[in-house]
C-alpha cells in the first residue's frame, strides 16, 4: 500500500501512536508485524480489545509500517496474539527475546505432502516466527522463541513425523537425515495380496469372500502407514495425497471394488518408494562432495611423530603430511615439498596443477604424484569444500521464481479438484437420475489424481540437480532464482584484470624524465611495495629483480582508482596512471604523444611524480588468458552482448576488447564510474550480470542481476557474497552457466507442461468414463517419476562441457 494515500476504510495514515498505562521495571516488549492493520479503524479495534487484557500495559502503532509493539508484564503472549486473532488480525511477532534458530532434521520429510502438514501445523503455533524447508535435505529451519522448540517438535512428533535437533559435525547432521530403511518384504506380500485378489475375482466372476480377505491383506500390509498418514493430514484439516488415496481406497472397498482397492493402494506404495529413492539421487549429489575429504589425517606431533587423527580434530596451524595418490583433508599452505594435484572437485579444472611451497591447497582435492607438508589454515568444518556444500545446500531451500509459481497453483488446485470430485459424486445422480455407484466411482478417480505432487515435486529435483551439476563442475550458484536468470542474461560486464587477462602483469618500458635513474627506480619500487594492486606490484618485482632498494615510506594512502600516494625522506609523492597525473596538472604535450603511443599498444601506464613535475614513465602490460578469447565467443554464440569495465586507459582497454574481441570498452573506470554503467543497462530486456573479483567490484557486482565472483576458491568473501561464485579463473564457465541455466529452465517447462498434460487428460477420460483408479495411480505416480527423472538428468547432462569454438 503506497504510504502516501489513503487507505481503503478512507482514512488517513498515521504516524506512530502509544498509550501507556504502567511502566513497571519488569516490563517486555514484542513487536508485531499486522499484514491487515491499515488505519486507525483497525487501530481503535486493537486497542479495545487489547487494552482489556491485565499485563498488557502499554500499546504502540504504526500504521504505516503495520507495526504493533506492546509493552507487557505477561508470562506468555498467547492472550495477546488469541485476541489478535480472535478480531481477525493477521500478526506475526518480529522480535522475541532470546529469539533462536533452529534446524530440524526430518527424516520422512521427502516432498511437499509432509511440507504443507508441517506448515500447516507449526505455522500458527505461539512463538513460531519462521519456517524454512529443505525437501532435498530433509531439513527444516526454524526461527522460534526459546521456550516454543519442545512444542514444536512435540507438534512434529503428533504428525508421525520425528525431528532431531542438528547439531555436531555436518557429516553426522547428514547421517541424521537418511531415511529409514524400505521394508520391501510387506510391499511384496502386499502385490501378491492384490495380484491373487484380481485372479479369484476373475476365475468367480465377480466378489467372493476370498477376494475381500485378499484386499483386506493387501492393504493392510502395504497401506496401513497411508492410512496413518491420510488421518493425521484430515486431522490437521490438510488435503494431501494421503488423506485423499485414504478416502478414495476406502470409497472403492464401499461400493465393492475390493480388487482395485487393493491393486491401487499396492501401486500408490510402491510408486512411493521408488519416488524416494529417485529424490535420494539428487540428494546425493550433494551428499557426494562431503564423502570427498577423508575421515583422517597424517598429522605431525610435538615429539616430531606423524599419527593419523579425525580430521575434525585437527587444530589450526598444525603440519599435516600427504603422500602420492591420497586425497587432501583440510585447506593449508604448503610448506615442504611439491606435487601436481587435482583440484577437479573445487575449481572444475580438468588438469592436474603444479603446487610447491606457499602455494594453497584445497580440502577434497587429489595429491596426483609428490609428496608434500602443509599448515592448516581452516577447520574442516571451515574449509572451501565445506563452505561450498554449506552454500549449495542453502540455495536448494530458496525458491525459484518457477517453484514459488508452482506452490501458489498447487494451494488452489487440490481443494479445487476435491470440491470438483465431491459435485461429481452428488449432481449427476441428483439431477439426472443416474447410477450413484458409477458417478461415485468416477469421483473417486478423480480424487487419486487430485494431488498435484509431480508437479510440486518437479521443480526442486530440477534446480537440485541443476546446483550440484554446476558445483561439480566448480560454477558455486547461489539460489535456484539465479539458476533461472541465467538463461535471461543478454548484457554481461567485465572487470579486465585477472577476470579476462591473467592479472600478473609485467614492466615491459621505464624512461626517465627527470632525476637520477636508480633514485627515481627507488622512490617508485618503495611505493609500488606498499599497494596490492596487480600493477604497483610488476613495478615492485621489476625493482626487486634489478637489486633496487627500497625506502621508508611515510603517511601512505591509495587513491582508488588512480594509484597512490606517499612521503619518503619529506617529500611527497604519487605513483599512478594517465588520470591521476592529468588531476595533478602535471601532463605535458610531449608525456601525453608517450602516453597515446604506450596506450595504443595494449600498455598500461604508470607515472611517478613530485609536487611540481613527472620524475618518471613505467609501462605495465597484462597477457590476456587464451580462454577468454573462447568464452567471450560463446557468449556471442549464445545471443550475450560483452562490456569490459576498467581503471584503466580507454586506449589499453580498446587494445584488450579487440583481441579477445568484446563489444564495448570502456577506461577509466573508477568503482563508482562502474556501478553507473551497470546501472545504464540494468533494466532493459534480459538480465545484467558483472563479473569481478568479488570486493574491488562490489557495487557493480550487487547492483547487476547475476553477479559473478572469479577465482572463490580459498575466498571466504566471494563464496559468501557473490551470486555465482567461478572457483577459479576460467571465464569460459560463465558461458557454461548460461547453457546450463537454459537447459534447466527448459527442463523446468518440460515437467510442467508433463504434469499438467497427464492431469488434464485423466480428467477428461474420468468424465467420460473411460479412466479406472488403477489407472489414475499409473498416471499420477508415473508422472511424478517421469519429471523427477526428467530432472535428474542434469546430473549426468554434458552442459557444463567447454564449447570447442
Amino acid at each position: 500500500m503506497d504510504k502516501s494515500k489513503s487507505t481503503s476504510c478512507g482514512c488517513a495514515t498515521t504516524s506512530s501512536t502509544s498509550i501507556m498505562t504502567s511502566s513497571p521495571e519488569d516490563q517486555s516488549r514484542a513487536t508485531y508485524h499486522i499484514e491487515n492493520m491499515d488505519c486507525p479503524t483497525e487501530e481503535g479495534l486493537i486497542r479495545g480489545k487489547l487494552g482489556k487484557i491485565t499485563g498488557v500495559n502499554g500499546l504502540d502503532f504504526n500504521l504505516v509500517q503495520r507495526k504493533l509493539t506492546v509493552t507487557h508484564s505477561l508470562p506468555s503472549l498467547e492472550a495477546v496474539e488469541v485476541a489478535l486473532a480472535g478480531i481477525g488480525m493477521k500478526a506475526r511477532r518480529e522480535n522475541i527475546s532470546g529469539e533462536r534458530t533452529s534446524i530440524l532434521r526430518i527424516s520422512k520429510m521427502d516432498c511437499p505432502t509432509e511440507e504443507g502438514l508441517i506448515r500447516g501445523k507449526l505455522s500458527g503455533m505461539t512463538g513460531i516466527m519462521d519456517l524454512q524447508f529443505n525437501l532435498m535435505q530433509r531439513t527444516l529451519t526454524l526461527r522460534h522463541a526459546p521456550e516454543a522448540l519442545s512444542a514444536a517438535l512435540t507438534a512434529l512428533k503428533s504428525l508421525g513425523l520425528e525431528a532431531e535437533v542438528e547439531g555436531g559435525h555436518e557429516a553426522e547432521a547428514t547421517e541424521a537425515a537418511l531415511p529409514e530403511k524400505t521394508n520391501w518384504w510387506m510391499i511384496a506380500c502386499s502385490g501378491i495380496a492384490a495380484l491373487l485378489a484380481e485372479l479369484v475375482y476373475y476365475l468367480n466372476d465377480g466378489i467372493h469372500w476370498a477376494v475381500i480377505v485378499l484386499a483386506l491383506a493387501s492393504i493392510s500390509t502395504g497401506g496401513l502407514s497411508t492410512y496413518k498418514k491420510g488421518w493425521i493430514a484430515l486431522k490437521n484439516r490438510n488435503l494431501n495425497m494421503n488423506a485423499l488415496m485414504s478416502i478414495a481406497v476406502t470409497g472403492a472397498m464401499l461400493i465393492g471394488h475390493w480388487p482395485e482397492a487393493a491393486m491401487v493402494m499396492f501401486l500408490f506404495a510402491l510408486a512411493e518408494v521408488i519416488e524416494a529413492k529417485s529424490l535420494d539421487r539428487a540428494r546425493n549429489a550433494i551428499r557426494g562432495l562431503m564423502d570427498l575429504t577423508p575421515e583422517t589425517a597424517t598429522v605431525r606431533q610435538q615429539d616430531g611423530n606423524w599419527m593419523d587423527i579425525p580430521a575434525k580434530h585437527v587444530a589450526l596451524d598444525m603440519v599435516v603430511r600427504v603422500k602420492p595418490g591420497e586425497r587432501i583433508a583440510l585447506d593449508g599452505v604448503i610448506v615442504n615439498g611439491q606435487s601436481a594435484i587435482n583440484q577437479a572437485p573445487i575449481t572444475g579444472e580438468s588438469l592436474p596443477v603444479e603446487k610447491g611451497v606457499n602455494d594453497t591447497v584445497f580440502a577434497g582435492t587429489i595429491n596426483e604424484s609428490g609428496s608434500f607438508e602443509y599448515r592448516v589454515t581452516a577447520r574442516a568444518s571451515d574449509s572451501t569444500l565445506a563452505r561450498i556444500i554449506h552454500a549449495v545446500e542453502s540455495a536448494q531451500g530458496s525458491r525459484a521464481p518457477t517453484q514459488r509459481f508452482v506452490d501458489q497453483f498447487a494451494l488452489i488446485y487440490t481443494p479445487a479438484v476435491f470440491v470438483v470430485a465431491l459435485l461429481m459424486a452428488v449432481v449427476p445422480p441428483l439431477a439426472t437420475g443416474a447410477a450413484w455407484m458409477d458417478w461415485i466411482y468416477k469421483a473417486l478417480v478423480l480424487l487419486v489424481i487430485a494431488c498435484p505432487c509431480a508437479l510440486v515435486i518437479s521443480t526442486p529435483v530440477t534446480i537440485v540437480s541443476g546446483l550440484a551439476a554446476a558445483a561439480r563442475k566448480g560454477i558455486l550458484i547461489k539460489g535456484g532464482v539465479y539458476l533461472e536468470g541465467g538463461r535471461k542474461l543478454t548484457v554481461l560486464a567485465l572487470d579486465k584484470t585477472g577476470t579476462i587477462t591473467h592479472g600478473k602483469p609485467a614492466q615491459t618500458d621505464f624512461q626517465v624524465l627527470s632525476g637520477d635513474e636508480s633514485m627515481v627506480r627507488s622512490l617508485a619500487a618503495s611505493l609500488a611495495a606498499r599497494s596490492d594492486h596487480p600493477v604497483s606490484q610488476a613495478i615492485a618485482r621489476a625493482a626487486q629483480d634489478g637489486g633496487i632498494a627500497q625506502r621508508d615510506v611515510t603517511d601512505f594512502s591509495a587513491i582508488p582508482g588512480r594509484g597512490v600516494r606517499g612521503q619518503i625522506d619529506g617529500q611527497v609523492l604519487h605513483l599512478g596512471n594517465h588520470r591521476l597525473i592529468a588531476e595533478l596538472g602535471l601532463s605535458t604535450p610531449d608525456l601525453e604523444t608517450t602516453l597515446e603511443a604506450l596506450e595504443r599498444q595494449g600498455k598500461t601506464a604508470v607515472m611517478l611524480a613530485a609536487s611540481e613535475k613527472v620524475l618518471s614513465l613505467f609501462a605495465v602490460a597484462d597477457t590476456v588468458k587464451e580462454t577468454s578469447r573462447q568464452a567471450i565467443a560463446d557468449l556471442h554464440a549464445l545471443g550475450v552482448r560483452t562490456i569490459m569495465l576498467t581503471g584503466d586507459n580507454p586506449h589499453t582497454a580498446e587494445a584488450i576488447a579487440k583481441q579477445v574481441g568484446i563489444d564495448e570498452a570502456r577506461g577509466n573506470q573508477l568503482p563508482e564510474d562502474k556501478l553507473k554503467a551497470i546501472e545504464s543497462v540494468v533494466g532493459g530486456d534480459g538480465q545484467v550480470g558483472m563479473v569481478g573479483d568479488g570486493i574491488n567490484d562490489a557495487p557493480a557486482l550487487a547492483r547487476a542481476d547475476i553477479g559473478f565472483a572469479m577465482g572463490a576458491a580459498g575466498t571466504d568473501t566471494a563464496i559468501e557474497t557473490a551470486d555465482v561464485a567461478l572457483m577459479d579463473d576460467d571465464l569460459r564457465k560463465i558461458p557454461a552457466f548460461v547453457r546450463l541455466s537454459r537447459t534447466t529452465a527448459s527442463i523446468l517447462t518440460q515437467n510442467i507442461v508433463l504434469a499438467l498434460g497427464i492431469k488434464a487428460v485423466f480428467l477428461v477420460l474420468t468424465f467420460s468414463g473411460h479412466a479406472t483408479m488403477w489407472m489414475a495411480v499409473f498416471a499420477d505416480m508415473g508422472a511424478s517419476l517421469l519429471v523427477v527423472f526428467n530432472g535428474l538428468r542434469l546430473l549426468r547432462h554434458n552442459q557444463l562441457k567447454h564449447s570447442t569454438t
